[in-house]
């Protein structure tokens, strides 16, 4: 079948959980590996694709799309599955977690990720929004924990949008910034969501992702640095 879509990637970037979706929904796509390190990210090509500079953009038949949430919301109803269509009771509660992971959850990622953006160049003031962010991802945690007690649209027995997206991001933070202490990440503090890492570790999707973005065999629960057949482009 030929490609209709074409994703925009970097390894072990957020165009990660995009590729994974596109596996799910068996949907054929070609990828063009973005060299961060090179400042493509920032080339006048890019930014016509994604005005603000951000991994993924996912080119597709109704023009090139970029943030996550959207695209994982415009394929979920395009090709079904891994969201609940419009007319199902399940939709709006999953739309209301799947937003609360991209806005919240991610948003503070990013603070524990780049606390130079948000504070400056003081590194007294970069640990201090550290350890705050670091506390309320805790607590994002237990709370989409406890969401996902009677709903199969997260970590039930098929692979949802929000389980893709969600694994991701703890994938990220067991591993990263790279040589910090990572304590307060404790998986077993949430075994609905560990038994969910465990599951999909087993999925063809993720099979296929370990081997384009060298993610090790378990990418999920024991998860270790990116080593990409083709190179880091980060």
């Amino acid at each position: 079948m030929t490609p209709i879509y074409r994703l925009h990637y970097a390894p072990d970037n957020a165009s990660l959980i995009i590729r994974l979706a596109l596996e799910e929904l068996d949907q054929p796509f070609e990828t063009v590996l973005v060299d961060r390190r090179g400042g493509a990210l920032d080339s006048p090509g890019y930014r016509a694709l994604n005005p603000q500079g951000l991994i993924p953009v996912l080119e597709t038949p109704d023009g090139p799309m970029f943030e996550t949430a959207a695209i994982l919301l415009w394929l979920g109803d395009r090709h079904g599955s891994v969201l609940p269509d419009a007319t199902s009771r399940d939709r709006a509660w999953c739309l209301k977690w799947l937003f609360f992971l991209s806005n919240t959850l991610h948003a503070d990622l990013r603070i524990l990720f780049y606390p130079k953006k948000y504070m400056g160049p003081d590194p007294a003031r970069q640990e201090d929004l550290r350890q705050g962010v670091t506390a309320r991802l805790v607590t994002h945690l237990a709370t989409i924990e406890a969401a996902a007690e009677n709903t199969p649209w997260l970590a039930g027995d098929r692979p949802s949008a929000l389980d893709l997206y969600l694994a991701c991001m703890m994938r990220w933070m067991a591993l990263y910034p790279e040589g910090r202490d990572r304590s307060w990440f404790d998986l077993d503090a949430t075994p609905r969501l560990k038994d969910m890492l465990t599951r999909l570790e087993q999925r063809p999707s993720v099979a296929l992702a370990q081997a384009a973005e060298g993610l090790g065999d378990t990418p999920f629960t024991q998860p270790v640095y990116a080593n990409p057949p083709e190179g880091s482009a980060t």
